[in-house]
């Protein structure tokens, strides 16, 4: 019989709810857990997770710090691009004025030369016509000399006789020349 109410005590207890001794006894046993954990275990937890967050908050503020940097940079390297535009434009500018400059002195100075060569080319050619001038008045004076030796039958050696004679016929001969030119002239 005692078996038999046994099984009737144990029929009558509720199976959801456990004995009490080993209720408490659980309960000890989860506090001893809990404890050991809540001061164990959970700070070394909270601490790699905060860790981590300080790690991934760190990270991305050197993310967006380096990013700030980067677009800094780049706004500074356009600026330099900018400005080394603009100070190329302004080289080539001056290089094109220099070389036109540099055109224009050069034709300036071919012009100032071929002046002077011109110059010297009229003046030799004026010494030459000179020359020729005075060497044919010198060949006529001796050819009308001798002529007039010939005609006279005697010399004409003294020399500032026969120059003066000679420059008074050419002389003549030019101013009839220069007569009969401009009577030409005014026709």
């Amino acid at each position: 019989m005692n078996a038999l109410v046994q099984v009737a005590a144990e029929e009558s207890e509720n199976p959801l709810i456990p004995p009490i001794p080993e209720l408490v006894i659980g309960l000890i046993a989860f506090a001893i857990v809990f404890i050991f954990l809540a001061k164990k275990l959970l700070p070394n937890i909270n601490r790699v997770l905060e860790e981590r967050r300080e790690a991934i908050e760190g990270g991305m503020e050197k993310a967006e710090a380096t990013q700030a940097e980067a677009q800094q940079v780049l706004e500074d390297y356009r600026a330099q691009l900018a400005d080394a535009r603009h100070e190329a434009a302004r080289l080539r500018q001056e290089a094109q004025e220099q070389g036109a400059a540099l055109i224009a002195e050069m034709r300036a100075e071919g012009q100032r030369q071929r002046e002077e060569i011109i110059a010297a080319g009229h003046s030799q050619i004026e010494a030459d016509r000179k020359q020729a001038a005075q060497t044919l008045r010198q060949d006529v004076g001796r050819l009308a000399t001798d002529l007039a030796g010939r005609i006279v039958g005697e010399s004409l050696e003294d020399v500032a006789r026969q120059s003066r004679t000679i420059d008074r016929f050419l002389d003549e001969l030019e101013a009839k020349a220069a007569d009969g030119s401009k009577a030409e002239a005014g026709r």
